[in-house]
Order: C-alpha cells, then structure tokens, then sequence
C-alpha cells in the first residue's frame, strides 16, 4: 500500500508541480482540506470516476482509516495539502499512523505560500549586504511555541520574517517585533490567499499592521512578510550580489 501526500502549492491550479498533478490525475481516491486547497484544482485534474473526500471536517483518526479503507480496498490515492507539506502541513502525525499499517509514503512538494507572496510583491528575501536569512516561524496563539522560537527571540535576528498562522495575531505581533527592537516604520507586507483570484496585497509597517489587518478584514489566510527586504523603494537602493560584479572572479567567469 502506497500513498502519496501532494503539495498543491498556493492556490492556483496551475501551480502545482508536473508530478503531482499527473499522480492527481491518476487517483482513484483524492482526500483533501478543502477549507485550504483550492477545489478548482482537484476538478481540473482529476478523473470523472474518482472519489473526493473534503477533510475540513475530519479529525486525525477518522482521516487515516478511511484513506486506509481505500489503500485496502487496491485504490490508487493521494492526500493533497496546501502549499508545501513539509511547513505547517500537519503530515507527521498521518505519517506516523499510516507507517504503524505498513503504508508506503511518498511526498511531492509543493511551492509554499511564503514564496507565492514574495513573487506576488516582487520581493527578494534575501538582499545582499541587508539580510541574508528567512525565518519561517508564526506567533504563539492556542498552540505553543518553544521557549527558544518565541518571536521575540526570532526577530532579534532583524532578518525577513515570514509569519504564517497569524493574522488574528497581530497586536502580538507587533510587541513582539518592537521588543525585539524594530522600528515603528519597518516594512511590512500582508498576502491575503497569494496567487487566488481574490488575492489582496497590503502594504504596511510595524506600527500599523493591527490596524490595517482590521480594516481590511483580514483574519486568515494570509501570510505576512517583514523586514527592510520589504522595502518597496528597495530598487532604488545600490545593493548588489557578488554574483554578476564584473569585479569578481567565480568558477565561470573571471572578474575585469
């Protein structure tokens, strides 16, 4: 018995990788969150006669028997979460069930939100002599954080945040981030729901991120990106990658 967990990506349909949607398009059996993963995804590539299960609903337990039920039954399945399974995908715990069946267990990634809204803001994360680290992390909320990953502690690091899970978070947020020594006016950048089609962009600072998360109502969905590799007058500014100085020498092209 084999399953496979895709990586839908972001949101839209044609985002997702070659190989997931051709496993996608050969499942007999499609289990998905469909809270999270765009439906218009799973009719594009999915065959007539394939079952769909809408997990929104299901707890861990009730999930895995009946993915089970269908592994048994010689069906062809797949589990499809949003983005990139291996952050925030929850897949461990189905893993490590599925394992104790003797369930084989292949992932396929996919592109995360966290990429999906540096290329909705034409944003690079990592700008050289600026920053040159991604924190991917999220603010404490009903589920903890170790001691050591508060966001306090994270953002000391003054490096690009990416912040999923989140946007009821905010006012935390934001103490978090002055505590940790930013400055009221360090960008700050909100994705609602990256590359769907009622994707919104807002653009805001340190100091105003609760407010303009409330008056855009905000409240999920979202990924917020923070740093001065935010800045939108970036380009204006003379940061250059050793990469194409013509100065500098690599193993393909001698510097002049």
């Amino acid at each position: 018995m084999k399953l496979h967990i895709i990586g839908a990506g972001p949101g839209a349909p044609d985002l997702i990788t070659v190989k997931g949607a051709q496993l996608l398009q050969e499942a007999d059996a499609i289990f998905y969150t469909d809270s999270l993963v765009n439906g218009e995804l799973i009719e594009r590539y999915r065959k007539p006669e394939a079952e769909v299960f809408h997990t929104a609903g299901m707890h861990l337990e009730e999930m895995v028997e009946a993915m089970l039920e269908k592994l048994r039954q010689g069906k062809k399945v797949v589990r499809i979460h949003t983005g990139d399974p291996s952050v925030y995908g929850a897949t461990l715990e189905q893993i490590a069930l599925l394992k104790k069946q003797g369930v084989e267990i292949e992932i396929v990634p996919g592109v995360s939100s966290v990429f999906a809204a540096a290329a909705a803001v034409q944003a690079e994360l990592t700008v050289p002599d600026l920053t040159q680290t991604v924190i991917l992390t999220r603010a404490e909320g009903r589920t903890p954080v170790p001691e050591k990953e508060k966001l306090e502690e994270l953002a000391k690091h003054h490096c690009t945040l990416a912040l999923f899970l989140s946007a009821t978070l905010t006012k935390k947020v934001t103490k978090a981030l002055k505590d940790a020594g930013w400055s009221d006016d360090t960008p700050v950048i909100i994705v609602y729901k990256a590359t769907w089609p009622d994707q919104k962009i807002v653009y805001s600072t340190v100091g105003t991120l609760d407010e303009d998360m409330r008056e855009n109502g905000i409240r999920k969905h979202a990924l917020i990106l923070a740093g001065w590799a935010l800045d939108t007058a970036i380009i204006e500014r003379d940061y250059r990658s050793k990469l194409y100085d013509k100065t500098f020498t690599h193993g393909y092209r001698r510097g002049v």
